[in-house]
């Protein structure tokens, strides 16, 4: 169960203290896509998103878009964005976590998941070590296997505020 549980538990990307982060040795942060940074049916980033990201790699942050979408969905946001991506990562599977960290010669330590899924970014990034946070979803439209995880989740969560382990809504870094 403790691996259902973020590290920090944010309204949205734009609520996140990204100075706390890097007080935390954070260097690369790993963005969950859809309902994360974006709803789904949006094909290109906003101008809001554009300005977050531009001022995370000011602050010397390396970015990559972490998706279980595929290429066609990932790419226009990464061009516009100007930032990595890893594409299909099969989350909540440690491969592709393990590969990118590997890759760009990160320590596990050094690493931030975000994500708006408790089933696949939050339980992946626990599985693999790194510091996870979890956002609400910017929409309620969901394909549908994630219909049904947001429905576990919802269980999950009651079963986790009885027990007062975590609590929706009630955000914490």
């Amino acid at each position: 169960m403790d691996l259902l549980i973020p590290d920090i538990y944010q309204k949205s990307i734009y609520t996140i203290s990204y100075y706390k982060l890097k007080q935390r040795g954070i260097k690369c942060l790993l963005f969950d896509l859809d309902n994360t940074c974006s709803p789904l049916l949006v094909k290109k980033p906003t101008i809001k998103l554009i300005e977050l990201f531009s001022k995370l790699k000011d602050m010397k942050f390396k970015i990559i878009i972490f998706s279980n979408a595929s290429y066609k969905r990932v790419e226009p946001f990464k061009k516009e964005l100007l930032v990595d991506s890893a594409v299909r990562c099969y989350k909540p599977s440690k491969s592709k976590f393990l590969k990118v960290i590997k890759n760009f010669n990160y320590d596990l330590s050094q690493v931030a998941i975000i994500g708006d899924q408790l089933f696949t970014d939050i339980l992946g990034g626990n599985r693999v070590g790194i510091t996870t946070i979890l956002v609400n979803p910017m929409s309620t439209y969901d394909k549908n296997l994630t219909k049904i995880l947001r429905v576990l989740e919802k269980r999950w969560m009651k079963k986790m505020e009885k027990r007062a382990i975590f609590k929706k809504g009630s955000y914490y870094e």
